[in-house]
């Protein structure tokens, strides 16, 4: 009889521990690059939650200037809560009363790390507060990040 010898197929151990190795070294790599991504992604996020908000607010305004919005002779034109700007304020030109609306829903900050309602999230500033000391009041005229971080451009967010 002949006697053949088996070949054994498979990874050797030293194999096995170069690839783990070099898994290791990509993932090492990649992991900075997947934070930042994140980050940015967050970035964007929060730039156009604040340009959705900041046109909602001018809208506001600019609808109050034109005679659409009942308002006081005192009153700043500006909506007096985020909320309001949900929930629509009637239309004083149109002969059924019918509500204008500025936003569909209040949007979250992305920086913020709470549990809070959104409309929390977001620092506001009244129309007679400064800007380097931004305050809220009566009403809202601006808005701002909450966060204390500063952006990947090394401006902090509440400055956007």
């Amino acid at each position: 009889m002949m006697k053949y010898r088996r070949r054994s197929s498979g990874f050797t151990l030293i194999e096995m521990i170069v690839t783990v190795a070099l898994v290791a070294i990509i993932a090492s790599i990649a992991a900075p690059f997947a934070k930042l991504h994140i980050e940015r992604e967050k970035e964007r996020e929060l730039k156009d939650a604040l340009r959705e908000i900041r046109t909602a607010i001018d809208r506001y305004k600019r609808a109050g200037d034109e005679g659409l919005i009942a308002r006081s002779v005192d009153s700043t034109g500006y909506p007096n809560s985020l909320q309001e700007l949900v929930d629509g304020v009637k239309n004083q030109r149109d002969p059924h009363g019918k509500k204008i609306y500025f936003l569909r829903r209040i949007p979250r900050d992305p920086m913020s790390d709470s549990a809070v309602p959104a409309a929390e999230t977001w620092g506001k500033r009244s129309y007679a507060s400064d800007a380097d000391n931004p305050e809220e009041g009566d009403d809202v005229y601006d808005i701002h990040s909450l966060s204390a971080k500063a952006g990947s451009n090394g401006i902090l967010y509440r400055q956007w």
